[in-house]
């Protein structure tokens, strides 16, 4: 079954309601603005400049100033929507410092540490808008000291990767190290962790807009685009309470999410719970109950069985009288008998009209032939080969065939109308289907199994039983014990619980009306 993902669209509703100001524009009482909060930000910034250039100077007298900070012209085109007056466009870098971190070599176990080692952190350690307790690395001492300067990253600071996942952020719960594809968060001005709580909400959507938004074409950004990153920015209070609503609304957006996904994973698991339940009650006799009551049985599922026995026998008789024209001496054959079937190996209860065979005693069976590949010749100049890869349970697929120069020793590998084939080895092991209208001759290759359901055995009921759960737990019990192949001797010794002739034929109808409806199930 195909993997179901969460829509996260409403998600992402809110989370654009949230940075455009329809969330929260403002707080009541509050009279500072966006713009006053960044160019306090910037003016602290060009303060610590100041301050570290006068340090600098009591060891170098010739210490260059510093180039004082401005904030940078954001352009009409890259305001990608509007905001609320009272706050400002800024770009990332001009409210924050951050760090890249690294990866010590691989090859060199000296830097990698033990459970005891310093966390080291890689974006799949990464708890998408959660917390990082725990990692599956750790560095040693001598990386955090040599490679890391012992520049750890302290619990409580905020990281994004910015590489393939773009824009999943987490905070620390612990002190850690991390790999290159991510950045240590520090905004310059910090209360309350009001901002780091602000940025922790509003990068993975903010993360996706404008130039960034072309550089995740590429999966990755770079120190430049880091800091280009352009966001809104409302005063400290809005932020705050911008998060509060957050906190109040994602958890039941993510209830609501849940919900859905589960629904969903229902829609789509029904229709194939119900198929089986129905195969099922098919092949136990409970489809066809009422059918019974007012049907005159002529031949039970045992006479009918002991007829095809009875035929094949006179048939390998008849070819050992042939072949002792051309060799007195040729063999006769053994006769073909009913094989026993203990009270153990029986699954469940069938009607007393019916009888327990083997498929091996109502079908040939052959597991294909070895084709040698240099051998293959274009189309029009041989039978086609069909491989393992060449179907599935719903169809033959007609991309790339092969084919094969015609030899009519091979015939006993030739396909016919009604044969059922089956997958013997692979990760598809025990995929299987039935060949109704042969389009072109073919031929089986190696693995394939051909059973071809004796005359007048209804081959599409012996097709329901095969695809019932009854035999399939069967191949996959076996498929895992022997690395994914099954034998010949298991699918000829398939159980087939065996009805009359006419009661096959009534629920292959029954089954034909039903199927197409639980299809609908998922719709």
């Amino acid at each position: 079954m195909a993997k179901i993902k969460k829509d996260t669209n409403l998600r992402k509703s809110i989370l654009q309601a949230a940075i455009t100001g329809q969330l929260i524009s403002n707080v009541e009482g509050e009279t500072k603005t966006g713009k006053e909060l960044l160019d306090k930000i910037i003016e602290e910034r060009n303060k610590k400049l100041l301050a570290d250039w006068e340090e600098a100077k009591k060891k170098n007298s010739k210490a260059k100033k510093p180039t004082p900070i401005v904030a940078s012209e954001i352009t009409e085109d890259e305001i990608p929507f509007e905001i609320p007056k009272s706050w400002c466009w800024c770009r990332l870098g001009e409210i924050i410092n951050y760090k890249m971190g690294k990866t010590p070599p691989r090859a060199e176990p000296e830097w990698w540490g033990t459970k005891e080692g310093t966390p080291w952190i890689s974006i799949a350690d990464m708890v998408s808008d959660g917390y990082i307790n725990t990692t599956k690395e750790t560095m040693s001492s001598k990386s955090v000291k040599e490679i890391f300067n012992n520049n750890i990253s302290k619990a409580g600071t905020l990281i994004m990767s910015f590489k393939l996942t773009v824009g999943r952020v987490s905070i620390l719960n612990i002190d850690a190290t991390h790999n290159e594809a991510i950045i240590s968060i520090f905004p310059f001005i910090e209360t309350d962790n009001i901002l780091r709580n602000y940025l922790f909400k509003i990068l993975p959507i903010i993360s996706q807009n404008g130039e960034t938004k072309d550089a995740i074409k590429g999966k990755t950004l770079n120190s430049s685009s880091i800091y280009n990153i352009i966001l809104p920015l409302p005063p400290l209070a809005v932020q705050n309470a911008i998060v509060a609503k957050l906190e109040e609304v994602l958890p039941l957006v993510y209830a609501y999410e849940n919900a859905v996904l589960q629904k969903e994973e229902l829609k789509t698991a029904l229709p194939d719970k119900v198929k089986k339940a129905i195969l099922q009650e098919a092949i136990q006799g409970k489809l066809t109950k009422s059918w019974r009551k007012t049907t005159t049985i002529e031949e039970s599922g045992k006479q009918l069985l002991d007829r095809i026995i009875e035929e094949r026998n006179a048939k390998l008789l008849a070819q050992w009288e042939e072949a002792k024209k051309k060799n007195p001496k040729a063999k006769k054959p053994a006769p073909i008998v009913a094989s026993e079937i203990t009270e153990d190996e029986i699954p469940f209860e069938i009607p007393k009209s019916w009888c327990w065979c083997r498929l091996g005693e109502i079908g040939v069976f052959n597991g294909g032939y070895a084709f040698k590949s240099e051998k293959y010749v274009t189309k029009g100049n041989g039978i086609r080969v069909l491989r393992i890869s060449d179907f599935n349970e719903a169809g033959i697929n007609h991309k790339n065939p092969v084919y094969y120069p015609y030899n009519e020793e091979l015939t006993p590998y030739k396909l016919n109308d009604n044969d059922i084939i089956m997958c013997m080895t692979g990760g598809t092991v025990g995929k299987s289907f039935l060949i109704k209208t042969l389009l072109e001759d073919m031929y089986v290759n190696q693995r394939v199994a051909d059973i071809k359901i004796l005359h007048p055995i209804n081959s599409e009921y012996v097709y329901s039983v095969i695809q019932s759960h009854h035999i399939q737990k069967g191949i996959q019990d076996n498929k895992n014990s022997t690395n994914d192949n099954i034998s010949a001797e298991l699918i000829k010794n398939f159980l087939i619980p065996l009805p009359p002739l006419a009661e096959q034929e009534k629920i292959v109808e029954i089954i034909e009306q039903i199927l197409p409806l639980c299809e609908k199930l998922g719709g």
